[in-house]
């Protein structure tokens, strides 16, 4: 993509999740029902990975996809970071770090469409006696429905993993960020500064120990496919086995 071609897709995405987050605040019920349908998916996630969360080779990865891409955080002030910098992408940060902006921008738009529509359904959707979350959440999954942008948006997850770990293997580039610390916080850039930073140290630890990222997200992809499957299967035991 050319600098302009990513500014308007960051632009996009941004502007995107700001009209669905005002949507919500207008809305009390919808607003509960997606933060529900949020922090569900984060415990989910912190469960699913629990075995790598708490030790071996990808604990530090495992935990930078729950807190930068799988957590129910508010991400605002990273948007409008994200929104600011569009046209000023090779002002401020090294040229290869504009595919990674792109690639999070889109997740992050798909992610928050996606949740969106959950949350509509999920206070929709009256739970019976006995239901407990994890079923509900199956149920309010098969209702929405969307397998290709579940896909797509398991995808483009991995691909979020894939650029940082392109960037470790450039020369220069941890160097680089270190220098733009400073004109990044004057540039009121620092929430994607420490995004990046974290991303790239993330990865690079694992590359300094041996281990391949192409491993760890290897691991995301089977187990959010298997979990896919089993929640689009309506499968409630094999749900609860992914999820653990």
């Amino acid at each position: 993509k050319t600098s302009m071609d990513a500014a308007q897709t960051i632009r996009a995405a941004v502007a995107q999740v700001s009209a669905l987050r005002l949507e919500a605040l207008d809305n009390a019920a919808l607003a509960a029902g997606i933060a529900t349908v949020k922090r569900f998916q984060a415990e989910r996630f912190t469960r699913t990975y629990a075995d790598v969360l708490t030790a071996g080779p990808y604990k530090g990865a495992a935990r930078f996809f729950v807190d930068e891409l799988y957590s129910g955080r508010d991400y605002t002030l990273r948007d409008a970071q994200f929104s600011r910098i569009a046209g000023a992408l090779q002002t401020f940060f090294p040229k290869h770090v504009v595919t990674t902006a792109v690639a999070l921008a889109q997740l992050h738009a798909l992610t928050e469409e996606i949740d969106h529509e959950m949350g509509r359904v999920w206070i929709g959707k009256t739970a019976a006696n006995g239901t407990d979350e994890t079923t509900r959440y199956m149920q309010v999954w098969c209702a929405v429905g969307r397998r290709e942008d579940r896909l797509r948006q398991l995808a483009n997850v991995l691909e979020v993993g894939r650029e940082l770990d392109r960037l470790t293997h450039l020369p220069g580039l941890r160097l680089t960020l270190r220098m733009m610390r400073r004109p990044a916080q004057a540039a009121g850039l620092s929430s994607l500064q420490v995004f990046l930073e974290t991303g790239f140290d993330t990865f690079s630890a694992m590359g300094v120990k041996g281990n391949s990222a192409n491993d760890f997200l290897a691991l995301i992809q089977t187990r959010e496919s298997a979990l896919i499957e089993a929640l689009f299967s309506n499968n409630l035991s094999a749900v609860k086995a992914s999820i653990r």
